[in-house]
């Protein structure tokens, strides 16, 4: 079980990694060299989705990465739409910090029928969208403001509601091409006062960034747009 091994690991302190890929900005020519970087790197986790995907090769892209590496593939769905059979498992998505009900509810009643279809492992992850300096793409896709990075409290409590409500993973995201990371402190903050693991990616741009996400209680780490702008990323 995916979300076992994640819990174990925040109970042994063994931090997580994962590189998110997002099919528009994959040539499938290129799947091998891809493949070859990230079993060469300290990822634990391969995520794949976006806000946007208009390229049809989820499927293929999931088969041809599962015969290349033996890392757990999560989807990382943006909509129904982008659910595939072929991974390991998917983050059932509730936008928390929005209150766009086709984030909050419908999407996920809709994606119902595709996920009875198959045998993903379904893993409810509260996500909550924190300002950082530009508009991201979630952000213009899910038509909602991100929280404010200056008040920690309240994603807090946003976390915790989420909690509350079920969710087993937290994740705070700045979103693709943040300008900002999220703040250390609300990452601590989050981390020292809820139960279940979180989950932190956007902005995140260097080994030390990573490094400090994880000592400020990240328990896994996303890192999207830097590992597709630089493969050599984990070796700089």
């Amino acid at each position: 079980m995916i979300y076992h091994d994640i819990l174990s690991a925040k109970k042994s302190g063994r931090k997580l990694l994962a590189v998110l890929l997002d099919p528009d900005k994959i040539a499938m020519d290129s799947i091998a060299l891809l493949t070859e970087k990230i079993n060469a790197s300290p990822a634990t986790h391969i995520f794949v989705g976006g806000s946007i995907v208009e390229a049809d090769i989820i499927d293929e892209l999931i088969i041809a990465l599962k015969q290349k590496t033996t890392l757990p593939v999560l989807l990382f769905p943006g909509n129904p739409s982008q659910i595939s059979k072929e991974a390991d498992g998917i983050l059932f998505l509730t936008l928390l910090s929005g209150r766009n009900p086709d984030y909050l509810i419908e999407h996920q009643v809709n994606a119902v029928p595709v996920l009875k279809k198959t045998s993903l492992e379904v893993i409810s992850t509260g996500y909550i969208l924190i300002e950082s300096g530009t508009q991201t793409a979630v952000e213009r896709v899910s038509k909602t403001e991100p929280l404010a990075r200056n008040n920690a409290e309240y994603v807090l409590q946003t976390a915790q509601a989420g909690e509350y409500i079920g969710n087993k993973l937290i994740y705070l995201e700045a979103g693709s091409g943040a300008q900002w990371a999220v703040p250390l402190e609300m990452i601590a903050k989050v981390s020292a006062n809820t139960e279940v693991p979180v989950i932190v990616g956007g902005g995140i741009r260097s080994k030390k960034a990573i490094e400090e996400a994880y000592a400020a209680g990240a328990d896994l780490v996303v890192i999207g747009t830097a590992f597709e702008n630089d493969h050599n990323f984990f070796n700089s």
